[in-house]
């Protein structure tokens, strides 16, 4: 289309909008698009994001004033809209978009995007996509499809440049929640049918977009397990368990940790050579200081050891070790990391090797120590808790302490 050249309303009505709205704004009329990043003006943006969103209805200047300056005074409200309006007119027109001029009405002292325009939302295409998979219930192939195609628009969260403006946050919330259930029911879907490596991709995918929710880090490692990749699944509970741990300072679900015997299961397979089977139970690497393991695997020890105390008569001790600031309470994230990594090196060098130590929780070790008399326990204890003194005199937390037998497993019935 040649610059400069001018439409008629009827030639407008051939040339399409489309507008994304989902990881970032950005508008594309015909052969010419603006986004986001062309003007750091945030205000004007503001008011085309917000007229496109609520594109089905005509708002009024005390609505728009209110999601545009909150609760700061403006002077006079109607004149600065106008002169929104005005600029947000001119950065159209600067970049060719044919139609600028006319996609902002205002009627009856009331402003609204302009429906006589053909547009397409991508926001209302994805809900559009999902609503009518929903309906296809019964139908799994159609139903798949459909899903599939929501997924496609959804690029990121809902205008991440405006995240934090009021009026975005229940409208990111509510669609952020329709591509997890989305990205739920497409896995399901696509596992039903064996195609395990496409959820690997739209897992991955959605990973990058919420890296914290649960049921994607699930979808993948369920995947990677039906692919026979035992060792990345295994992989990527490590990374997930340790994410948690270290950027929001909690463990894990008890579904997620789950995954943990899932995985070992799985890594089964029929053996008759014992030298491999037995080259597979060793150690990588020669081990140094304490057996450092899962807490599904430390639970694991602690039952196989309850059982061989009764029978042996063996003393078994647990040692708690809490992480807490000056004030007894949970630390901030970035000294809760770096007192946990500390300690944790404290303890794999303070004991021996037939000590099992596992995280608890994100504050928490849990440590086994086998033969060795009440006393002898309170001297490792007081040799940790020295050991970490003397290394990090500087890191102001306090470490509590709790030292408690064993409790052996009495067998019930005549054996």
């Amino acid at each position: 289309m040649p610059k400069g050249t001018a439409l008629s309303l009827a030639e407008k009505a051939d040339v399409a909008v489309h507008v994304s709205m989902l990881g970032g704004f950005r508008l594309q009329a015909g052969d010419f698009e603006v986004d986001e990043s062309r003007n750091r003006a945030r205000q004007l943006w503001n008011l085309l994001e917000y007229l496109i969103a609520f594109r089905h209805r005509a708002i009024s200047p005390d609505e728009l004033a209110d999601a545009l300056w909150h609760d700061d005074e403006i002077d006079n409200p109607s004149s600065a809209l106008k002169n929104l309006v005005y600029r947000v007119r001119t950065i159209l027109i600067s970049h060719e978009i044919p139609y600028a001029k006319d996609m902002i009405l205002c009627r009856r002292g009331a402003y609204s995007w302009n429906n006589a325009l053909p547009t397409t939302v991508d926001i209302e295409e994805f809900e559009r996509l999902i609503h009518e998979a929903d309906e296809k219930e019964g139908q799994p192939d159609k139903q798949l499809d459909l899903y599939m195609e929501a997924l496609s628009y959804y690029k990121g969260d809902l205008l991440p440049k405006s995240a934090f403006e009021e009026w975005v946050v229940p409208l990111s919330t509510y669609y952020h929640s329709l591509y997890v259930k989305c990205v739920t029911k497409t896995t399901r879907l696509l596992s039903d049918v064996g195609r395990h490596q496409e959820i690997v991709d739209i897992a991955q995918q959605a990973i990058v977009i919420d890296q914290f929710e649960e049921s994607f880090h699930e979808a993948l490692i369920l995947a990677q397990i039906a692919l026979g990749n035992q060792q990345r699944a295994m992989a990527h509970y490590d990374y997930v368990t340790n994410l948690f741990y270290r950027e929001l300072g909690v463990k894990p679900s008890d579904r997620l940790r789950s995954l943990y015997r899932e995985i070992i299961k799985n890594a089964q397979h029929v053996e008759t050579d014992l030298e491999i089977i037995k080259e597979d139970l060793r150690e990588a690497s020669l081990a140094y200081g304490a057996f450092f393991c899962e807490y599904e695997v430390f639970k694991n020890i602690y039952r196989l050891e309850a059982r061989a105390a009764e029978r042996t008569g063996q003393s078994v001790f647990l040692l708690l070790l809490t992480v807490s600031d000056l004030d007894g309470q949970i630390p901030g994230v970035k000294l809760l990391n770096n007192s946990m990594d500390r300690l944790q090196d404290c303890l794999l060098h303070s004991l021996r090797r037939n000590d099992v130590v596992a995280r608890f929780s994100p504050t928490q070790f849990v440590v086994m120590l086998s033969s060795l008399t009440f006393e002898n326990s309170l001297m490792v204890q007081d040799r940790i808790l020295g050991r970490f003194k003397r290394e990090n005199p500087r890191i102001a937390v306090r470490i509590h302490s709790k030292l408690q037998p064993m409790d052996p497993v009495r067998p019930q019935g005549n054996f």
